[in-house]
């Protein structure tokens, strides 16, 4: 399936901000991509472009595109709750998502790839959709043989204290499985987006 796959630090500096976590080159450069750097004036962006900038944050920040941004915007109008929130609920409960979150990869280009390449599993089965949705008790491990992969275990070694911020996750270091408890709070997920954008705009 397409993805994105072009420099990220240049996105995140079309967004302002850190998308895809701390990022030295980012932190050099706060300021728009473009020939004119930090000298170029902005021009004030009217409604409609604002709500354009914070879908297209969400998607480059979930790593999803259009059609599949798309759909899940859908299925979240047909949920109960509030569309915004359900929305970064469902994005939240991707396996990629999963993955990274629970300290498995310390991008979510990197949990994809883990996934893709049949190293993690749902509830005991071999998994390789990064977009499968997870429901609250769904139990994510490393395959067996996957789990003395070096970039794994370093990023499980560095990432201790990491899941501890999310209260819907439950990790198991020794096991190497996390558990889906919930979906989360929108209090809860750190992500700076303005979903009620998103929702205005798909409501045009």
């Amino acid at each position: 399936m397409a993805r994105y796959t072009g420099p990220a630090t240049k996105k995140a500096r079309a967004f302002g901000e850190p998308i895809n976590g701390y990022d030295k080159a980012f932190e050099r450069r706060k300021y728009g991509p473009g020939q004119h750097g930090p000298s170029r004036r902005r021009k004030q962006k009217s409604e409609y472009a604002n709500q354009l900038m914070e879908k297209q944050k969400a998607k480059y920040t979930y790593g999803v595109l259009e059609r599949q941004f798309r759909n899940t915007f859908e299925l979240a109008t047909k949920k109960k709750g509030v569309t915004g929130e359900v929305l970064l609920q469902l994005l939240e409960a991707r396996l990629d998502n999963t993955v990274f979150r629970l300290g498995l990869s310390n991008t979510r280009r990197g949990a994809r790839q883990l996934v893709s390449h049949k190293h993690i599993l749902v509830n005991g089965v071999v998994t390789n959709v990064p977009s499968c949705q997870l429901r609250p008790g769904d139990v994510v491990s490393v395959r067996g043989k996957s789990q003395a992969m070096e970039v794994v275990r370093n990023n499980v070694a560095g990432n201790k204290a990491e899941v501890r911020k999310y209260p819907w996750l439950e990790w198991n270091p020794d096991r190497m499985e996390g558990k889906f408890l919930a979906y989360p709070e929108r209090a809860a997920i750190p992500e700076r987006l303005n979903e009620q954008l998103i929702v205005e705009l798909y409501s045009k």
